[in-house]
């Protein structure tokens, strides 16, 4: 039906022009010159290079979809759920993450708190009360205080701009925590004690480069008495005046005196104990240098994604499909399950080779595979059947022994 010109100037609406006036007056909330939701991270992580093996880690963790699903009869995937929770893992999480970036937020918390709790802010009823509802919202918190039943979080607010603490059931809540916690988060793990050795280092760095000269000076007199200690400090002061008013700082001694300098380069092996806590951690995390770098090949990013990146995301998903799915909905087998794509680590020069393989042995249609490099579905009818394509299509009865051993020596 076309619209009219004075239907479309009517219902007509620009970002910039058809601005209510009074909305610059009016308290719309707090503001923050940067984003108030984004972790920060404790314990002096920020400040070493364990953030970019925090993030790299998220990363990968956030990649891999999580959705909540329905299974057959053998606990095998049939559907995804149209569901408020699998909104909330797989497009918008809250009103200022998306499904991806929430996942990268809990990864992240997780790994530098050690255990982090992933609340239902916004539900369709009240989680202390029943177990039937559903999550239209949730935001990653950090746990304060334990308590036999309940525990304390901080989580933000963004109706009052603001992160709040409140007390929330333990069974209302997904406590997830790092399965790596005693590589990174204890006391005295491999990561902290390469944190302490990195945080040493950089106090070491800054006065190094702090523009100190760091000098003796050695007067061709002894400074014992209270008069020689005047005239040894009237000598140092006049160095100094000399240093700070030259232009290119430049002083004079006296031949008999002589000058020891400090700031020397200091010979202990604190480099060498971070080398060899940092190869340590790697290889606990599973973790190396080609990952880091992206020049890892497919072995080492198995190795990666079994020994690290799945058993994040198992505690996760475990751990939701405890708290957020009831027995009754388990029991009508639903779940939540995490996908892994696994042609993003093959090269093209691959792909041909198990496209052929996955058609041929009715593993995968035409059209996904087309999908999966990137190209919209064809409009075939057999494109969507799963069948070998170099065998002849049946016709109406059945195919006797002779005429199947017929066609397969015919395509040999």
């Amino acid at each position: 039906m076309e619209v009219s010109v004075g239907s479309r100037l009517k219902h007509a609406w620009n970002a910039f022009f058809n601005r209510d006036p009074t909305v610059y007056y009016r308290n719309i909330g707090t503001s923050y010159g940067s984003r108030p939701d984004r972790p920060r991270l404790t314990r002096g992580n920020e400040r070493s290079i364990v953030t970019s093996v925090y993030n790299r880690i998220a990363m990968d963790a956030a990649a891999i979809n999580i959705q909540h699903v329905r299974l057959d009869d053998n606990g095998r995937f049939l559907s995804t759920i149209e569901s408020g929770l699998n909104n909330c893992l797989t497009l918008e999480a809250n009103v200022d993450q998306t499904g991806r970036a929430f996942i990268q937020d809990v990864v992240v918390s997780m790994l530098d708190e050690g255990c982090v709790a992933i609340i239902p802010v916004d539900t369709t009823d009240n989680p202390e009360v029943t177990g039937s509802y559903d999550i239209e919202t949730m935001r990653t918190g950090k746990i304060l205080e334990w308590y036999p039943q309940h525990i304390k979080v901080r989580v933000y607010n963004d109706r009052t701009g603001q992160k709040e603490d409140i007390i929330i059931q333990k069974n209302a809540a997904a406590i997830i925590e790092n399965p790596l916690y005693a590589v990174v988060n204890e006391p005295s793990s491999t990561m902290q004690r390469l944190i302490r050795k990195l945080n040493l280092l950089d106090a070491i760095d800054e006065q190094s480069g702090s523009g100190k000269l760091d000098l003796i000076i050695q007067l061709p007199y002894v400074v014992k008495t209270e008069m020689s200690r005047r005239r040894a400090e009237q000598r140092r002061k006049d160095i100094e005046d000399q240093l700070a008013g030259s232009k290119y700082g430049i002083a004079y001694a006296d031949g008999s005196e002589k000058i020891t300098q400090l700031n020397r380069a200091v010979e202990n092996n604190l480099m060498a104990q971070i080398e060899y806590l940092t190869s340590m951690l790697y290889s606990q995390l599973g973790i190396t240098q080609s990952i880091l770098d992206g020049t890892a090949d497919d072995k080492t990013m198995l190795n990666y994604h079994n020994r690290t990146i799945e058993p994040i995301l198992s505690a996760i998903v475990d751990e939701m499909k405890r708290k957020f799915l009831t027995k009754t909905a388990r029991s009508q087998m639903q779940s939540i399950w995490f996908f892994q794509d696994p042609f993003k680590l093959v090269p093209v020069s691959e792909i041909s080779e198990i496209a052929d393989k996955f058609t041929r042995n009715e593993i995968m249609t035409s059209n996904e595979i087309r999908q999966v490099i990137g190209m919209k579905p064809s409009e075939d009818p057999k494109a969507d059947e799963l069948r070998n394509k170099n065998l002849s299509a049946p016709t109406g009865g059945e195919t006797s022994d002779a005429e199947e051993t017929e066609v397969k020596f015919q395509n040999e």
